[in-house]
């Protein structure tokens, strides 16, 4: 009898449960899963739904979930074929519409409004049904700051710790994470002050909602670091599942270590010569530099820190220089270096004879010149740029006019750029005057002024006489003696001339000028004619010459 009356309850459960079923319905709601903005931007997120039965008075409503387990809050509504209409009192009043199709637009997004956002459909006696999609919200953060501490040097080989540097980045969303680097490679983040290297970080959420990160650097350098370079990375999250980076400027560390070994060496890159400053520098490989002492040949001398400078220096000044330094976190090391200075040199040049020298005309005259030098070197004479001699020795073996005038011997060190010495000695050639050949002078018609030059050479200078005579001038142009007269050209001299005469104590010489008229030119299509007269000694000349040329006619196609 039990077991009739149980099988008849549980059919009746059945027939009772389908008939609700074919009441009431169902609601399916489809949202995005996840929506991504970035902060300041606006939001939408879709929201359809189906219904197995039709219904007429369907209403949309949105939720937010403010945290986790709590209630949601409604903060925006649409019945269908009706108006949407947000919620007051909610963090989006102001800023949330509803659309026909029942999205949900979010303008100026916040980073406080990275929720849960709830789709509810209520459609009458098909049911109700929900769909949840999450909004993330996204901001770049600033350029990471690396800097270091105000704190004195670190010194290598410590048993704890130092700051190194501290890393900062604001205003990121969500919370980004700092990365630090040595030397390009990226240090394992260690949070155990136990450790020789950590990190100690902290995280700021300031009153927008974006992330303040911070994150301090813990080592125990050794020497190997004094070179090292250190950077920070701020690594952040922005839409589409990328992941960016920025980096912070790089910084380096002071670092104190003992020295191992010096090093002594000469700045100057050319070979030192008399006269130069030269400059020594000691250094050691420790840090800090520590103090030295400099000695010459055992003596003490002076220096200015780890330089040793020398200024003009002579050849006195060859000779074993010396640093020492003592740096007392390692007083086992050798710290000591030693130079050998050369300075080369060159002696006076020694001319022989050194007394300006004054022979005749077509005279042998003979120097020599002689040096000394620290290294190989050359002797050579030469006149203005003509090298004449290249072994010490200079002879003359006719002399003129034209070869008298200074001579320079110069000694050089080829193997030391700069190192010369040089001597001159002048040379005077006596004799009688000679007139170079003279230049006709030219006028326009007989009774023009005409200017005649007479070049000579001489030694004592000679003295000029023009017959006819003018108004004259006398100058010097090297080796020679120039007279310039100015006269008129009379018929006299347009037929005899113009003699200049030159003496001096060795004797004489004179020249005629011609004095002539100027050539005439006329140029007509295809002839031309010019005609000459000059007068030599009573004999006048005319010429007249007839250019005839044809004009070569060319023909182009």
């Amino acid at each position: 009898m039990d077991g009739i009356t149980f099988g008849r309850a549980s059919l009746l459960c059945t027939l009772l449960l389908w008939a609700f079923q074919v009441c009431s319905g169902t609601v399916t709601v489809q949202v995005a899963p996840k929506v991504e903005v970035l902060k300041g931007e606006s939001a939408k997120l879709p929201c359809t739904y189906t219904v197995s039965t039709s219904s007429s008075n369907t209403v949309v409503e949105w939720y937010i979930e403010p945290e986790q387990g709590t209630a949601r809050k409604r903060v925006a509504f649409r019945s269908q074929g009706g108006e949407g209409k947000s919620d007051e009192g909610t963090t989006l009043t102001g800023r949330v519409t509803i659309g026909e199709d029942f999205t949900l637009t979010i303008s100026s997004v916040q980073p406080s409004d990275e929720l849960n956002f709830y789709c509810q459909v209520t459609a009458g006696p098909a049911g109700v049904g929900d769909a949840a999609t999450m909004l993330k919200v996204f901001f770049a953060p600033e350029k990471p700051e690396l800097t270091r501490p105000s704190s004195q040097a670190i010194s290598a080989g410590e048993t704890i710790s130092s700051e190194i540097g501290t890393c900062v980045t604001k205003n990121g969303h969500p919370q980004p994470r700092i990365i630090w680097f040595k030397d390009d490679q990226p240090l394992p983040e260690v949070k155990d002050r136990k450790e020789k290297t950590y990190m100690i970080p902290s995280v700021v959420k300031e009153a927008s909602g974006l992330y303040t990160i911070k994150s301090t650097l813990y080592m125990q350098p050794t020497k190997a670091d004094k070179d090292s370079v250190f950077q920070c990375t701020v690594e952040y999250s922005m839409p589409g599942d990328q992941i960016k980076q920025k980096k912070s400027d790089t910084i380096t560390i002071n670092l104190n270590y003992p020295s191992e070994k010096a090093t002594f060496s000469l700045l100057n890159t050319d070979p030192v010569k008399e006269g130069d400053n030269v400059t020594m520098k000691c250094e050691t490989d420790g840090n800090p530099q520590p103090e030295f002492d400099f000695t010459k040949d055992g003596a003490v001398i002076k220096g200015q820190g780890g330089l040793l400078m020398l200024k003009s220096v002579k050849r006195t000044d060859n000779g074993v220089y010396t640093c020492m330094a003592t740096d007392f976190d390692n007083l086992d090391a050798d710290l000591s270096g030693t130079i050998t200075l050369t300075v080369h040199y060159i002696d006076p040049v020694n001319v022989s004879p050194a007394q300006p020298q004054v022979v005749m005309l077509g005279d042998k005259v003979e120097w020599q010149c002689k040096t000394k030098a620290s290294a190989a070197h050359t002797v050579h004479w030469k006149k203005g740029s003509e090298v004449l001699s290249q072994d010490g020795t200079l002879s003359l073996q006719d002399a003129t006019y034209d070869k008298a005038g200074e001579y320079m011997c110069v000694g050089a060190v080829p193997s030391v750029p700069g190192l010369t010495a040089q001597a001159s000695v002048n040379l005077t050639v006596k004799g009688k005057p000679m007139i170079e050949t003279p230049a006709v002078g030219e006028v326009g018609k007989e009774g023009d002024m005409v200017t005649l030059k007479c070049s000579a050479y001489g030694s004592p200078a000679p003295q000029f006489t023009w017959k006819p005579s003018g108004k004259e001038s006398v100058s010097v142009e090297g080796n020679k003696v120039v007279s310039t007269v100015t006269l008129q050209a009379t018929a006299e001299v347009m037929k005899d001339g113009v003699t200049c005469e030159v003496s001096n104590e060795h004797g004489t010489d004179s020249k005629a000028f011609l004095v002539s008229l100027k050539r005439a030119i006329d140029n007509s299509a295809d002839r031309g004619f010019f005609n000459l007269s000059f007068c030599v000694r009573g004999v006048c000349v005319v010429v007249v010459a007839l250019l005839c040329y044809e004009t070569e006619k060319l023909s182009f196609s």
